[in-house]
């Protein structure tokens, strides 16, 4: 199994946390994560809100790239209604030259209204300024010409320079939480991105849509599906229990407060349905005490064993997937993070590497 580790970069939860410490906590976690073992440093991009603060996680990945040069680095996700199709294309072009072919590229199209307003922008807009501007990215990065004619992006053809060097097959990601990302990811034949959110049972039938989309597009098996989430792992079971509680409530507490979603605004808003059934699903689950049980019983917490039981028994309800692990999210203190870290890459992660695919795994009980 592919495993890496997610970077937030959030002041939400913590107690007089400047943003110089947020970035340190961080990149000291990275720094850990590079030499013990982990496949890939992915960070997410968000905007001007303690919640999350990466504007440029391209610009963040090539100082990465540099200073850890064993390990990959990926997008979790370049938000693309944000962005100009042409200047995402350079930089991720620029990005792998110099990495030697290390970024995993994963976009996405953004989910909060306070972020797209900043940017002057209208939500409504957000699925066709994605669905137009991925395809040319990718495009380019595989030819090395970027052009468009759609509704928004009016690009003359052009050729990046520099060129890109390597074949980006296996190397794109695209977020996929709703049906529509879903069938998305599955034209653009990325491996879909979702978050460890709600139980995995609810979560396979869009899954394995977005699986059957893929071979109807492209006559291949689909890339494996990767899930990211929030773990807190240690030696005593009773207190990773209440330190879950705290931490991961707490950060199921800051997406309500960053996403709004137990406001109305997701039933006016062009493609975002799906985020309109999941918000009056957590006020008929008891809003934020409901969501936190739920994402508690998604989520990884605990000891070694507990977290491999966990994500052996959701193999078998899912099967193969890659796997992006954040320990600092919610309010953890750094020490309780840097241990999970630690014991996580210790006892974990040499465990998952060792699997096979799930059917042969299966097949051989």
């Amino acid at each position: 199994m592919d495993v890496g580790m997610m970077m937030i970069y959030a002041s939400y939860g913590w107690e007089n946390c400047p943003d110089q410490q947020v970035w340190d906590e961080e990149l000291h976690l990275a720094s850990l994560a590079a030499d013990l073992g982990f496949t890939c440093l992915w960070s997410a991009e968000h905007h001007f809100n303690d919640y999350s603060f990466v504007p440029d996680n391209i610009h963040l990945m090539t100082w990465l790239a540099a200073k850890h040069p064993h390990i990959d680095v990926g997008t979790a996700a370049v938000i693309l209604p944000w962005h100009d199709p042409l200047r995402v294309a350079e930089n991720a072009a620029v990005l792998d030259l110099l990495s030697k072919g290390r970024l995993r590229f994963g976009m996405g199209r953004g989910l909060a209204r306070r972020e797209f307003a900043a940017f002057r922008l209208s939500m409504d807009e957000s699925r066709e300024r994605f669905d137009e501007a991925a395809p040319m990215i990718i495009n380019a990065l595989k030819t090395g010409f970027i052009e468009g004619d759609g509704k928004f992006y009016k690009q003359p053809r052009v050729e990046i320079r520099p060129r890109p060097q390597r074949s980006f097959d296996g190397r794109i990601y695209a977020v996929a939480s709703s049906e529509d990302s879903v069938n998305s990811a599955a034209k653009l034949g990325a491996h879909m991105v979702m978050f460890a959110d709600r139980p995995w049972e609810m979560r396979l039938p869009v899954i394995e849509r977005g699986r059957e989309l893929h071979r109807q597009y492209h006559g291949t098996e689909p890339p494996h599906l990767m899930m990211t989430e929030f773990v807190i792992c240690g030696e005593d079971l009773a207190q990773c229990e209440e330190e879950a509680l705290r931490y991961q409530g707490k950060f199921v507490e800051s997406n309500f407060y960053h996403y709004e979603f137990l406001g109305e605004h997701f039933a006016t808003v062009k493609g975002y349905d799906s985020y309109q059934q999941k918000a009056d699903l957590a006020r008929k689950a008891g809003g934020l005490e409901g969501a936190v049980k739920g994402f508690m019983q998604a989520a990884s917490w605990g000891t070694p064993d507990k977290i491999l039981r966990g994500l052996e028994q959701r193999r078998k309800v899912i099967g193969d997937f890659e796997l992006n692990v954040s320990f600092r999210f919610g309010g953890t203190p750094l020490p309780v993070a840097e241990r999970g870290l630690k014991l996580f890459a210790k006892e974990v992660l040499p465990v998952l590497k060792s699997w096979g695919p799930a059917r042969a795994a299966q097949a051989a009980e």
